[in-house]
């Protein structure tokens, strides 16, 4: 499983048990909250009452005094109250009057008159001179028909307790305020869960998108490919900045060691020959023999120079990762220029040049660096090619790439050599017996192609001789 959606999953979990343990809190606050308020609001309602109904009670005439009409009156009023959106048209009270014994001596609703309510709490505990409040189901088997009911004392003119009035209100009618603030609680709830987990699937991303990036940069230098080291941020711009400066230090090392080797190997054939030829031409010879020598000497000394002259443009290229401040390039341009610098080396071999170039358009890259690439391989061609034939250079478009083939009527590659040729310091003998080159040149051009995003391939042609193709990608 990635990391990515490891942390997601983990942050999702964590959001989830968040959520649900905050929604269930406030859910389960809600209707307890509303019934508090309910309960305070009943206490306030049944010490009014007692109060009034005061004279009535220790006049004996509860139920059928002035209290006793006008509480029945309420029920045919009409309200015409909206509360928060929710219409109120009449009252959902019920109030009834126990004597000092918890006989009903008043019921609003007429239904509990003369029964003994002695025993219910809130009749029982008012008579005692505490509070008393009870909430009972209407219907046993209906846990929603709660009625809370809240009594207060009626007192007489010494202060002694003479009755409790009780004022009943269904806990129903409280549901719709409870409904919509659970609603509105778990609504809010699903959006605040919904944009936690959208910023946790944007951060996933994103240390994904990073160690990822980080990830890929690691496994391409292990391989030993040319890569860049990725946009990052934060610390993760600090790990790969380190990642970057391990890899330079330890690639320079490498680099450096590798390098170090190969060029003492190569450079053994001339230096012998250098010394075995000064050796030679310290005894007595005769004139051609002398010059001879001095030849052999003088051609391998400028086959070490030319070695690590390309050594070192070679070594330029390797160790860079990208090209900095890449810059449009006309290729056909670059390969007029090519053909004008190889007029000489043309003349010499007895070889022609001809050119087809197609208008392109631009690509992006170095034009130093392709325009070396591009004489290495007119160059090679030319020592292959025999005299009197011609080298071609065409220019053309393949797709979203631009395609450079240089071909020439040499003899072609040997099957032994076509998996080689673009490694460092292999080179094979010219066709006219001349001394190998130093084997950097092809090595070079693949190096530049891939600095570039491109390719470079050699193969043999139909007829005879061979092509060299370097492919770029155009400009966007």
């Amino acid at each position: 499983m990635k990391i990515g959606l490891r942390i997601f999953l983990g942050y999702f979990l964590i959001v989830a048990l968040a959520a649900l343990l905050l929604a269930q809190v406030f859910v389960a606050q809600v209707k307890p909250g509303v019934r508090q308020a309910m309960e305070d609001t009943l206490v306030d309602t049944a010490n009014v009452l007692a109060e009034l109904a005061t004279d009535d009670l220790v006049a004996g005439r509860i139920a059928t005094g002035a209290f006793a009409r006008r509480v029945r009156e309420v029920a045919g009023r009409d309200f015409g109250a909206e509360i928060w959106g929710f219409d109120k048209r009449g009252a959902s009270y019920r109030v009834y009057v126990t004597d000092a014994r918890g006989i009903v001596v008043f019921d609003s609703s007429g239904q509990a008159l003369g029964a003994d309510y002695s025993r219910w709490n809130d009749v029982y505990l008012t008579l005692r001179g505490r509070y008393g409040a009870r909430s009972t189901r209407s219907d046993p088997d209906d846990p929603d028909s709660t009625v809370m009911h809240v009594a207060a004392p009626i007192r007489g003119a010494d202060g002694a307790i003479i009755g409790v009035l009780t004022v009943a209100k269904p806990n129903r009618a409280l549901q719709p305020f409870i409904e919509r603030s659970q609603a509105v609680v778990m609504r809010w709830g699903a959006v605040l869960l919904g944009v936690a987990l959208l910023v946790g699937l944007v951060a996933a991303w994103w240390l994904s998108r990073q160690l990822g990036g980080l990830r890929r940069y690691a496994h391409a230098v292990t391989a030993g490919e040319r890569a860049s080291l990725p946009a990052s941020a934060g610390e993760f711009a600090e790990l790969g900045q380190a990642l970057e400066t391990m890899r330079a230090r330890l690639e320079g090392k490498q680099y450096v060691e590798q390098y170090v080797h190969s060029l003492t190997h190569e450079m053994k054939s001339p230096l012998a020959a250098i010394r075995s030829s000064a050796e030679l031409l310290e005894t007595p010879l005769p004139d051609a023999d002398r010059v001879r020598f001095a030849g052999s000497i003088r051609v391998q000394s400028e086959r070490l120079a030319q070695m690590i002259d390309k050594l070192l443009a070679l070594a330029a290229v390797e160790h860079r990762q990208r090209i900095e401040q890449p810059a449009p390039v006309d290729l056909a341009a670059l390969a007029t220029e090519v053909a004008e610098l190889c007029t000489a080396g043309l003349a010499a071999a007895g070889v022609e040049l001809e050119l087809r170039l197609d208008a392109i358009g631009p690509v992006r890259g170095d034009a130093f660096l392709l325009r070396q690439a591009l004489e290495n391989l007119v160059g090679n061609a030319i020592d292959f090619a025999p005299a009197a034939s011609v080298v071609e250079v065409t220019l053309h478009r393949s797709g979203n790439e631009a395609v450079l083939e240089v071909t020439d009527r040499g003899p072609g590659i040997p099957d032994y050599a076509l998996g080689r040729v673009f490694e460092r310091f292999y080179s094979l003998s010219r066709p006219d017996g001349g001394s190998r080159s130093s084997g950097l040149g092809l090595c070079f051009v693949a190096e530049v192609a891939a600095l570039h995003g491109g390719r470079v391939n050699l193969e043999n042609r139909d007829g005879g001789g061979a092509v060299a193709r370097l492919v770029v990608p155009l400009a966007s």
